[in-house]
Parts: structure tokens; sequence; C-alpha cells
């Protein structure tokens, strides 16, 4: 079985933690004014899901939850949020210990009402006395934001096998309507659930592509986003291909269009990856981060990690020469070491409202002085020329004005968001830290303004803060919205 190396390493950091411490129908519900991407309650502001995956959940260890937190026209206000799980009334599903609900999330409006819906892929929940383990469940968007949900009933795989591994949300046939991705672990075999979906959970209908023998990656990990510029949303699948005696990970592009998605091409692979017009050409351009050291598996990785920007064009795949970015790239922020694990996280927005896309990266393994693994947030910035080290800042618990402290094993940049949750014309930073207080977890909010990013104005918080259970819940996580 193929295994996803992020998912094993931070598994084992939590073992250590707890031994050591469009058109649609939507029903006849009425649409939102605005249909504003990722806003849950139609207010025309983005909203935020943070997943606490290992948060206890009807009196269930590790059972797992999801705070919201909504945007309003002064920013994400964690005053206005709400606390989904099992366990909430109007949720299908029943908390038990290992669930691990939220550490799989995407939105999108999957029944065409005009409020971005919040899609869980639970992986882990197991299918009554069966082998069989992984439920999606859609969690609708209303007026009064989150509040009820289904699991996707049907047309389902006839085999599960930890169903939801990865989730991504697009209109990838252009018709209009949102679909569904979802992958299940340890099969080569990429779900697409056409939308609309309805209250009863069921999807328009289902096809499947076997991506190992299409294109010889597994389908690991998955991303949606635009390359060329048309009107249907474009796949990218991560995961690890057969080269001789090794297995190097790798990506492939698929393209959207009226059939579905179809073969477009191999771009660098890695772990996580963002799909956005750093060089404003009007094409989106797909940024892979590889946290790992550059080996025969790991052709992508780099000293301490490495990101590669592939540039996007009308035709998909720009023939530009993709461009491989380090801690020792010029300007760059910082100095690439052994395990800095720089490209864990990644995330594209416009910060400061010039037009073109900003990216952030996750280093969690970054060390402050002696202090092991305190964790840095590096913000490139787009320009005409594509990414770039100038102008870029970086970001760590030890920066001035920004809250806490670092410490070893906190894991700041666990995960990162570029979003405009007060409707600006500039995405804030959101950062979350999963191992941050013996691995309870924190989230980092920071401003930005004309210079895009800053620490002045930054605040945190923890679960208890957003009404969540306290104590090891990994709160921050993974961040959606």
């Amino acid at each position: 079985m193929r295994q996803h190396l992020r998912t094993t390493i931070a598994t084992a950091v939590s073992a250590a933690l707890v031994g050591g411490l469009i058109l649609a129908s939507g029903g006849g519900a009425v649409a939102a004014p605005a249909g504003t991407p990722g806003d849950f309650n139609g207010d025309g502001y983005r909203d935020l899901a943070i997943a606490a995956p290992l948060g206890k959940a009807g009196g269930k260890a590790n059972a797992g939850y999801v705070a919201v937190v909504y945007g309003t026209k002064n920013g994400l206000d964690k005053s206005k949020r709400a606390i989904i799980s099992q366990a909430t009334e109007g949720i299908p599903g029943t908390p038990e210990n290992g669930d691990h609900f939220g550490d799989r999330l995407t939105t999108g409006d999957l029944d065409g009402d005009g409020y971005t819906d919040l899609v869980v892929g639970v992986h882990s929940e197991r299918i009554g006395s069966t082998d069989s383990s992984g439920v999606l469940t859609v969690v609708w968007g209303g007026p009064k934001g989150l509040k009820s949900g289904v699991d996707l009933a049907s047309p389902l795989p006839e085999y599960r096998n930890a169903l939801g591994w990865s989730v991504a949300a697009g209109d990838f046939d252009g018709d209009g309507r949102t679909d569904l991705a979802a992958v299940n672990n340890s099969m080569p075999t990429l779900n697409i659930f056409k939308g609309p979906v309805s209250r009863s959970g069921k999807a328009a209908g289902r096809t499947n592509i076997d991506t190992d023998n299409e294109t010889g990656v597994s389908a690991d990990q998955i991303f949606a986003g635009n390359v060329n510029g048309d009107g249907a949303a474009d796949l990218l699948v991560m995961g690890q291909r057969s080269s001789g005696d090794n297995y190097p990970t790798s990506g492939f592009l698929y393209k959207g269009g009226k059939t579905g998605l179809k073969k477009a091409g191999r771009v660098a692979g890695g772990y996580e990856a963002a799909m956005a017009d750093v060089d404003k050409d009007g094409f989106g351009d797909i940024i892979t981060g590889n946290f790992m050291e550059k080996s025969a598996d790991e052709p992508n990785g780099g000293p301490g990690g490495a990101i590669t920007v592939t540039y996007g064009s009308a035709a998909g795949l720009s023939t530009r020469t993709p461009v491989r970015i380090t801690q020792d790239t010029a300007k760059v922020p910082g100095t690439a070491a052994k395990g800095d694990r720089f490209g864990w996280s990644l995330s594209a927005g416009d910060t400061d409202g010039d037009g073109y896309a900003d990216v952030a990266i996750g280093a969690i393994g970054e060390a402050t002085g002696s202090l092991r693994a305190t964790g840095t947030v590096t913000v490139l910035r787009g320009s005409r020329g594509g990414l770039t080290g100038t102008g870029a800042k970086s970001f760590t618990q030890n920066t001035d004005k920004v809250p806490g402290a670092s410490e070893a094993h906190d894991q700041f940049g666990t995960a990162v968001r570029l979003m405009d949750s007060d409707r600006n014309g500039r995405a804030e930073l959101v950062v979350g830290a999963f191992a941050e207080n013996d691995g309870a977890g924190s989230v980092w909010l920071f401003k930005s303004d004309k210079s895009g990013v800053t620490a002045t104005g930054s605040t945190s918080f923890g679960a208890a803060q957003v009404g969540g259970a306290a104590g090891l819940s990994y709160f921050g996580d993974v961040l959606a919205g």
C-alpha cells in the first residue's frame, strides 16, 4: 500500500505527543445574495473552517471536529463561530474514537443554491462491521451558516478503502455545476461525483479514473484550480510513480472540459499544491511543495524542502521552464537547512491588491536558534516575471508583534491560508500550528496592507476560544474557506 508520507509523519508526531506528552436547483432554498466563494452564510464575506481532527467530540477522543469562524467587514471574527462534528445536531454520523472528522476538507457550492458548502472527507469512518471505510459528508451553507449536512449516499464506488483520503471541488465539465473529486487511499482510483448533490445525498452521476493506469501516478492527493483560463476547472493529481527500483513523487494535470477530465501533462511532484496566477497573464500557475530532501524518490525536494512553479498558458501547461525555489534562492528569507520542511503547506492569494497572486509557504521544521521545529511561514510575491523572492516576508512566533513565542516542536505553519475575509481586495494570512501547546493547536490571523501581510494587529486563538474542546486536538491542522 502506498502511503502518503506527509500523513505518515503527522501521525508519528501525534503518537509522540500522546505518549509524551451554480445553476442547479437548491431544493427550494433562497439564493445567497453574493455567491462569494468560501462564503458559508451568504453575507458576502469569506469564512474559515479550521480542523481539529484529534479533538474530542461526543465524549470520544480523536473523533474530530471543525470550527467555523465567519468573516465580517472587520475580517474574521471569532465571536461569530460554530463547532461542527458528528455530535452536532443535523450532522450525520456518530462520534467514534479515531474517526478524525475534519482532517480532509474542501469547499464548494454542491447544490447550486449560491451558498458555499463544506465537504468533510471522513476517510477513517468504518462502514458498519465491514473492513471498508470512508464517508463524504456535505455540510450545507445557508443564511444562518453551516447548520446541517448529509453523507454522500449514491452513486458510491463498490470499494470504499478510505474514500475521502483527499477531496477537491470544482466545475470539471464546465456545465456551471460544482463537482466533487475524491480519492480512495491505497487504490489508484479517482472518483468524480457530478454535481449537483441533492439534499438526500445523491450526486447527478459518478465516473472514475484509474490514474495509475493512465499516467503511472497514484492518486494520493488532489487539488482543483484553473490553468488555461477557460470555464472548466482542472485537477492536479499528486502521488508516486514506478521508475525502476524507485517510486518518485510526481504530479499530473488533468484538464477539465465538456467531456470531463482529460490528461494534460506531468508536473513536479510533492505533497502540497496551489493554483493561482502569479504573473498576471490570465492563466493559472501550479505551485507544488515538496518538503523532503532531494533524492531519487524525491527529485523535486531540496535542501530543507522546495517549491516548484509550473506556469500556465492558453494551451494548459506552458512550455516555459518550471522554476524551483528553496530558502537558498536569491532574496528568499532564511537559509536552507536539512529538516526545515519548506513547502509543507501552501496557499495563494493577492496580499497587496496589485493583481498578482502571492504564495504563503509553511516550513514546520525550521529552527529558531537551538529550538527545533518551531516553524516559519514565508510569503513570496507574484510579479510580471513570476513568483519572486523580491519583497518576500517571513513570520515566526518570535516576529515582533506576533502573539506567542517560538517553542520547540510548535510547527508553526502546519497549515496556511491566504483569504480576503473583509472584502478589501487584499488577502489576509491565516496560520495554523497543530503542535502548539502539546498538540492542542492554535491559529494566527495576520492582516494585510498595501505592502502585503503585516504582523501589526495580528492575533491568535486556540480551540477553547471558539467553543471547541480543549486538550489534544491538532486545532489548525487543516484550513479551508
